[in-house]
């Protein structure tokens, strides 16, 4: 029987998924794990294959920052590891090993991190109306590098292509790091879509690709979920 694997990206999903899924709370770990799983049955729906076509959901992510910081304006010290943030991760991650045909795959972050100035904190100095002496601690988030993901995405679709055991991958990202371990699906006879979560993405990622297909609410937008547009090239 052919089979479809889903590949999701947990960084882009948790972001889009805050956009499309408005309506939910996106701090409930059981509903976010859920709709991940219903996010791939719909892919399934939407390309006309059985639920017994799911080959397996990999879920990729990184563990909660578990180190304390000290913050960049007043020198408080902050554990990230007894945070909401780290708490839902955890919780996400204890509820995606609970489900059916997931497997849960995590890399690391980095060692270090750096305070970086929020995206409408900088806007507000290049507007001249926020000022550099006033800055304060929340205008700044801490920026942590994954890593070991992009290369577990790698091997994972590596690994399916050549013991063949799908004929299809759906790849829930907008990442262009992505587009090697596609290309090399593709060149094994894999079909491989891309589920962008309506966001917009590169020309390379659509180049090597055999499609789009999102399948969850598209923000502002009566359109109808699940429809397959085709690569920009081939």
């Amino acid at each position: 029987m052919q089979k479809t694997a889903i590949l999701i990206d947990g960084a882009f999903y948790l972001a889009r998924y805050r956009k499309v899924y408005g309506e939910r709370d996106a701090g409930d770990a059981r509903a976010v794990a859920r709709t991940a799983f219903s996010m791939a049955l719909e892919h399934l729906k939407a390309l006309e294959r059985p639920r017994d076509a799911l080959y397996r959901i990999f879920f990729y992510d990184c563990p909660p920052l578990d180190k304390r910081f000290e913050r960049p304006v007043s020198g408080d010290s902050v554990d990230f590891g007894r945070s909401a943030s780290a708490e839902f991760r955890r919780e996400l991650h204890n509820e995606l090993r609970r489900q059916r045909k997931v497997a849960l795959r995590l890399g690391q972050l980095s060692e270090r991190g750096e305070w970086t100035l929020k995206r409408h904190a900088l806007q507000e100095l290049r507007a001249g109306t926020l000022r550099w002496e006033q800055l304060r601690d929340d205008h700044f988030e801490l920026d942590m590098r994954q890593t070991q993901v992009d290369m577990k995405v790698g091997l994972d679709i590596a690994s399916l292509a050549f013991k063949r055991l799908v004929d299809q991958i759906v790849l829930v990202a907008g990442d262009t790091d992505f587009v090697p371990a596609a290309k090399l699906a593709r060149r094994e006879g894999i079909d491989v879509i891309v589920d962008p979560m309506w966001q917009g993405i590169s020309p390379a990622l659509h180049e090597h690709t055999d499609g789009l297909q999102s399948v969850c609410p598209r923000p502002n937008h009566g359109a109808r979920a699940g429809t397959v547009e085709p690569p920009a090239a081939d």
